[in-house]
């Protein structure tokens, strides 16, 4: 049996379209893809993504710890903040990409940071931080089943969210989060998210999860799927695990070089391999892809240049913001530059295609 968010009962009365995905029974659509999406890009729309994993690691030395799981520096994270980053494996592929958020230090010298991770990699995350924290002493907490975690995306999210809690969120800068209450209720907001627009993420306990769901409805949020998260995330380029991201491919291939500091962090699972791949340059890229006819091209579709194979989609839709369909593929880096001619063979005919920079979609821009 498919797990169940706290909020399957207002999925149902909505009548949404529901699928299974990593294990849990989740809403698709509510009233259709390109509606919620335009509302996410317009005025704001509301996500349960309590399937995602939930962790706290409590201890001294957890940012030095968790240092040499990732490229990213954890010594720039101060209390508020948070750094969007990956664990790497030692052949550099990424093991899955995540958010760290650091709460602070309390007077013991014991830290606590949060760590929001993928739904289909929680268990595997959760194993793998286990293992390479094993000898620190450091505590993992799993809330991932006993907590709610709603995502507020679009322009007016933030004031929506601002009716139904007395924190000062313009103090709340992007990538900061704070612990306080929604409702009267104790909860953790970070303005973070997975659409390329503004918002917050907020986790709570269920009862005041489905309220909090009840009242941001209220306050005029478009209940949104599964659907709208991935269109709309692939408009921002915003990277998928499994799809555009795996255990085979590195930062530096996919276009995530700005989360490596190898010139400020010392030694972590995957340096040496990130290290050459600096110096010799990598092979292939991840690449932005728009097509000129409506044909959509889907994951691991070829990407072809003279009828011959030379990459791969990762993750394709037709874009309802840009009215275009729109890809992320691998090419080899000679062919990785703007502009570029190339094609993808859509069930055995090749359809035309274009690298262009990504991301597809700049929030305002």
């Amino acid at each position: 049996m498919p797990l169940h968010s706290p909020l399957h009962s207002r999925y149902t009365a909505l009548q949404a379209r529901l699928t299974e995905f990593a294990g849990w029974e989740m809403p698709v659509q509510f009233i259709g893809i390109r509606q919620e999406h335009e509302a996410v890009r317009t005025q704001a729309g509301l996500f349960d993504i309590s399937h995602m994993g939930k962790f706290e690691l409590q201890g001294r030395g957890v940012l030095a710890a968790l240092q040499r799981l990732v490229p990213s520096n954890l010594a720039r994270l101060l209390p508020g903040k948070a750094q969007y980053t990956v664990l790497l494996n030692p052949q550099g592929g990424i093991v899955d990409d995540l958010i760290f958020y650091f709460k602070g230090c309390n007077g013991d010298g014991r830290e606590t940071v949060a760590a929001i991770v993928n739904a289909a990699t929680t268990d595997k995350d959760k194993a793998w931080l286990l293992e390479h924290l094993a000898s620190a002493d450091i505590e993992l907490v799993d809330y991932s089943r006993e907590r709610v975690l709603l995502s507020l995306q679009g322009p007016q999210a933030v004031d929506m969210l601002q009716a139904v809690t007395a924190e000062d969120l313009t103090t709340v800068s992007r990538f900061g989060h704070v612990e306080g209450t929604v409702l009267g209720k104790p909860a953790f907001l970070a303005r973070t998210g997975y659409t390329g627009e503004d918002g917050f993420e907020i986790m709570t306990d269920p009862t005041t999860g489905v309220a909090l769901w009840d009242a941001l409805l209220d306050e005029g949020a478009t209940p949104c799927g599964l659907g709208a998260r991935d269109t709309l995330r692939l408009e921002a380029a915003m990277a998928l695990y499994g799809q555009d991201i795996d255990d085979t491919t590195s930062p530096l291939e996919a276009g995530l070089g700005w989360l490596v500091h190898l010139e400020e962090v010392g030694d972590f699972i995957g340096r040496r391999v990130l290290e050459q791949q600096k110096q010799e340059g990598v092979t292939r890229r991840l690449v932005g892809l728009t097509l000129t006819d409506r044909h959509i091209a889907r994951h691991d579709y070829p990407v072809m240049q003279d009828v011959q194979p030379i990459g791969i989609v990762t993750s394709g839709t037709f874009s309802p913001t840009l009215n275009i369909p729109i890809a992320l593929a691998y090419v080899p880096t000679a062919l990785a530059k703007m502009g570029q001619a190339l094609a993808v063979d859509i069930r055995g005919k090749q359809r035309a295609a274009k690298v262009v920079k990504r991301p597809f979609y700049r929030a305002g821009g």
